[in-house]
């Protein structure tokens, strides 16, 4: 029994340590399916990232960081494998502005922070927007908020972006 509770005790420290940011999709995007025309280029789009809000960013965070995923294919399926996008904070609320895929030009103080680790046809400077062909790969990101240091003061992971 003793266990048990230290157990709880740890689990709700470690849950509450870093539970209050939430996103939310804009822009067409609504975690289920990919809006027509955000897939890449070799599948006939021209897709960007998905608009998001984010909400709850704790104090000190200086950038938001986007590491977007195909979760339905391994190469690509964690750690940024389609991308990692970083997002200047501007506030506790700071929108994340849809940003061109296949490109390191960025607007509004976005950068790549690491390209896609996608290779040949499917090579880019930066985001790979969804490129599956729509077979119903799973796409998700991971949300990160960092300080001036690099610590990570909090995290949405696995959020899904939607379906192609």
């Amino acid at each position: 029994m003793r266990f048990f509770a230290l157990t709880c005790g740890l689990l709700m420290v470690a849950g509450t340590a870093m539970a209050d940011m939430t996103a939310q999709l804009s822009g067409g995007w609504d975690g289920r399916k990919v809006p027509s025309g955000q897939q890449c280029r070799l599948h006939g789009g021209n897709g960007s990232t998905p608009p998001m809000r984010v909400s709850g960013v704790p104090d000190g965070a200086v950038w938001i960081v986007a590491y977007f995923n195909d979760k339905s294919y391994g190469p690509l399926s964690r750690n940024g494998g389609h991308g990692t996008i970083g997002f200047p904070v501007r506030g506790a609320t700071t929108d994340l502005p849809a940003v061109p895929g296949m490109s390191a030009e960025l607007p509004g103080g976005a950068r790549v922070f690491q390209a896609a680790r996608s290779s040949g046809d499917y090579a880019s400077a930066g985001y790979l927007p969804p490129c599956s062909g729509g077979r119903g790969n799973r796409y998700t990101v991971d949300l990160k908020a960092i300080d001036k240091t690099g610590k990570v003061l909090d995290e949405i992971t696995n959020f899904d972006i939607g379906k192609y």
